[in-house]
């Protein structure tokens, strides 16, 4: 929101430096992003073109003959010259006794350009003729700005605007500021700040002619749509080009100038915040509006020139035909624009649910200025005001004036009572942290147009305030605050508490730091979580941070395409940053996969890397009993557009390492968080190595995978060496380790231990885990620990078999273990494995 100094100084006496002011501005919850002070440019004053002349040697530039007051003339303090200077020029949009503005030698224009005498093509310019662009006053740089002929001659330009030595203040105005939206709401925060009175002028409106009844009617259908409907008629109007003051502030504050009809139109929007809507009222049958919401399927050409298609809900200005002629709210349509043939205008300025309006804008991608304010909230009591101002600048704006019919049409539709909040000086002193009274809030509020009224004592907040030196008879009373309609967003006490804090102001406040009875501390599932971290860490293991994008193909080059929960169609972004990063990755594995592969091409050949992060499948539904055989239940879960199922995950790669390192890590983790684990081989899971993979069971339940990356996986990623990967599913790790926090303590025994080895030759397809858990299972409660130590295959071993070497630990808690204990377990052991698994002792 953009607000000229000037401007706000018509609503009340705003006196400071600019800086103070907007210090101000900012600590009233306006930030002022930029202050632009306005140059007072004496240099550019107001000529009279006396002649044009073709430049002799360049056919894109005329001479212009300028004149100036003389120099013992009534404008001989204003400029420096007298008579007639030549000017080059460009623009061919200048006439013979136009007035335009010329910058004289020894200006320095806005963008830093400095006039001199200079020649063109062998001619003489003694200055420059200027466009708005090049003056700081707009976007026009085509054509030479045409001041209005009641210009005085030889006077400085900006100050026959108004705007010599203006400051131009750019606000982010934030959605809960409705009333900052416009011009005379800054203005009253400002003055209510600075103890200067604010007041909006009544505007002056002559009415003539016949009753505004006999032309023109008005309709409110949907009630809850349209809380206000307020429409004016005005006739004679001839339109043109606005005042330039007015094409001057428009241009400054963001809006282009487009004719005096329109551009008073949005004067108005910007001063008062409401937004109107100008039609030609002989394109309006019988003058007659009305508003409802659409009942779908219809269509409007909207001023943009776009055929839109209506929704069931949207809100329609329609005429007597009940045709759609505007978008409620949003823009109006192109069959009722203003046209250089407009002699009448019908002006209308309402009020619109605001939920309506959002809908309908988003819906449609078509944000306005007026969409913006509806859609925060306008002032419905300033309808029949911004109906008169219209008709009062549009009459200033037009030669001879206008004439405008005699009353307004103002019906009702269904209208919020103003809001009234108990507002408890307790509370607001507690919120706030400082104590205040009734008789200061009413101090701080009423500025604001919040009215204040004793609603009686509440003794209690008194003693829950907790505020020490309070006197009691400040925290006992209450008020009862009544919201002003300009300021829709507050409900609440704390909005109100809000409202006492800006005017109050915020630095004035002090810092508190709030007291809580329960200081934060980390869950338990927090907790769990960086141990896990803490392990990997401890392993050797650096964490990394994959993109969750993944490219299209990447489950194909880590060979998961056809894996759970992968085998339907990945979960595809509507809006990727990039087609190469267009998918939600259901696995870490591609992602660490690149990471290695990248790894590997900068000679780091052995990384070892980790990460914790979610993936994500498409949620699965139950699948109807009639449904189609080729509909399954996660294609059936798209079709219903459910959010995906979000998991976490660890997922740990070591280049050139074997599945022993993945199996010893999850030894290590199964350890830490003392679980009681298995591994189960398995030949299915997609991208891994046929024969040294295996899932990861807790009690009887896959939580994860351990093993090798499929050689042919590791190929299409340039890893020219073994990979191990340990994946597991973090949330069961956790609710597992969770429930084996309370599990006994063992003692420690005492008395030494006995290792022995045992050598195998064991089948192929014997998984090494179940060769150890047979001689634990048969060892126990001698064996303390079983640890695979060597892998043999080789031309000594039968075929179809390799060596399977173990270290067996045994240790008793009650006594020392005999030889005789010792060659017992042994000899168990051995029968054990050879009977269960077909294996041999070596």
């Amino acid at each position: 929101m953009k607000v000229l100094l000037s401007w706000l100084r018509e609503f009340a006496s705003i006196e400071g430096e600019p800086d103070e002011l907007a210090d101000h501005l900012s600590d009233l919850g306006m930030a002022v992003e930029e202050m632009r002070l306005l140059p007072r440019l004496d240099g550019v004053v107001v000529a009279r073109v006396a002649g044009l002349r073709p430049h002799p040697d360049a056919d894109r530039i005329q001479l212009v003959d300028v004149e100036l007051p003389s120099a013992d003339g009534a404008g001989a303090d204003r400029a420096s010259t007298g008579g007639a200077l030549q000017v080059c020029c460009g623009a061919f949009n200048m006439a013979v006794g136009d007035l335009i503005p010329l910058a004289t030698l020894g200006t320095t224009m806005p963008g830093g350009l400095e006039i001199g005498r200079r020649r063109m093509r062998g001619e003489v310019s003694e200055g420059m003729c200027c466009s708005a662009a090049e003056l700081g006053l707009g976007a026009d740089a085509d054509g030479i700005m045409v001041l209005p002929s009641d210009m005085e001659l030889g006077a400085p330009l900006m100050s026959q605007l108004g705007l010599a030595g203006d400051v131009l203040y750019d606000l982010e105005v934030n959605p809960n500021r409705p009333d900052a939206m416009s011009v005379a709401g800054v203005a009253r925060d400002l003055a209510a700040r600075l103890g200067a009175p604010f007041r909006i002028p009544q505007p002056t409106v002559v009415e003539s002619g016949h009753d505004i009844g006999a032309v023109a009617s008005a309709e409110i259908i949907d009630r809850e749509l349209c809380g206000r409907f307020g429409v004016r008629v005005v006739s004679e109007v001839s339109v043109g080009e606005s005042p330039l003051w007015m094409q001057a502030r428009l241009a400054l504050c963001g809006m282009r100038p487009i004719n005096s009809v329109v551009d008073v139109s949005n004067y108005v929007m910007l001063e008062l915040g409401t937004p109107n809507h100008t039609y030609d009222l002989g394109r309006v049958p019988a003058g007659h509006l009305a508003t409802r919401r659409s009942t779908g399927g219809e269509r409007l050409v909207t001023l943009d020139g776009v055929e839109r298609d209506m929704q069931p809900g949207d809100g329609l200005i329609v005429d007597r035909d009940d045709r759609p002629i505007g978008i409620a709210g949003v823009m109006g349509g192109e069959s009722t624009e203003i046209s250089t043939e407009t002699s009448a205008v019908l002006v209308e300025l309402a009020s619109w649910d605001r939920l309506s309006i959002t809908r309908t804008s988003q819906r449609l991608g078509l944000r306005s200025e007026a969409s913006m304010r509806f859609e925060r909230g306008t002032d419905y009591e300033l309808v029949p005001v911004a109906l008169d101002r219209f008709c009062e600048l549009l009459d200033a704006a037009t030669p001879g004036g206008v004439s405008v019919r005699r009353g307004r049409l103002d019906v009702r539709g269904e209208l919020a009572a103003p809001a009234r909040v108990r507002v408890r000086p307790g509370r607001i002193s507690h919120l706030l942290g400082r104590s205040f009274a009734a008789a200061e809030l009413s101090g701080l509020l009423d500025p604001i147009g919040f009215g204040c009224a004793v609603a009686g004592t509440v003794a209690a907040e008194r003693d829950a305030a907790g505020l020490d030196g309070v006197p009691s008879d400040a925290l006992d009373v209450a008020l009862d605050v009544t919201v002003p309609s300009f300021r829709p967003d507050v409900v609440t006490e704390t909005d109100v508490a809000e409202e006492v804090a800006r005017h109050y102001g915020y630095g004035r406040l002090g810092r508190t730091v709030p007291r809580s009875p329960a200081p934060g501390r980390l869950t338990p599932a927090q907790h769990l979580r960086r141990d896990l971290r803490r392990v990997v860490v401890g392993a050797g293991a650096s964490e990394a941070m994959p993109n969750p994008f993944l490219a299209p193909d990447a489950l194909r080059r880590a060979g998961m395409e056809n894996a759970e929960p992968t085998k339907a169609e990945p979960i595809r972004l509507l809006n990727p940053l990039a087609a190469e990063e267009s998918v939600l990755r259901p696995s870490l594995r591609p992602g660490l996969l690149a990471a290695a592969a990248y790894n590997g091409a900068h000679r780091n050949d052995a990384v070892c890397l980790f990460e914790l992060g979610v993936v994500f499948a498409r949620p699965p539904v139950d699948v109807p009993s009639d449904a189609p055989a080729s509909v399954d239940a996660i294609s059936a879960g798209a079709a219903t557009g459910a959010l995906p199922v979000e998991t976490e995950q660890l997922g740990v790669i070591w280049a050139d390492s074997g599945a022993a390192a993945a199996v010893q890590l999850w030894h290590l983790i199964e350890t830490a968080y003392g679980l009681d684990g298995s591994l189960a081989n398995a030949r299915d899971l997609p991208g891994m190595h046929p024969a040294r993979a295996a899932r990861v069971l807790i009690a009887g339940q896959a939580v994860g995978v351990v093993g090798e990356i499929d050689p042919a996986v590791c190929d299409r990623h340039g890893l020219g060496q073994r990979c191990a990967w340990l994946e597991l599913d973090v949330t069961q790790l956790l609710a597992a380790a969770a429930a084996a926090a309370h599990r006994p303590y063992r003692l420690v025994s005492t008395y030494p231990s006995s290792d022995i080895d045992l050598a195998f030759a064991v089948p192929d397809h014997v998984p090494a885990s179940a060769v150890s858990d047979s001689l634990r299972a048969t060892g126990s409660p001698q064996v303390r620990s079983v640890a695979l130590f060597d892998v043999y295959r080789g031309d000594q071993m039968p075929p179809g078999t390799r060596s399977l070497a173990y270290r067996l630990r045994l240790q008793a808690d009650d006594r020392t273990l005999t030889d005789d204990h010792v060659a017992e377990v042994r000899r168990r052991c051995i029968d054990a494995v050879e009977r269960e698994h077909g294996a041999q002792l070596r």
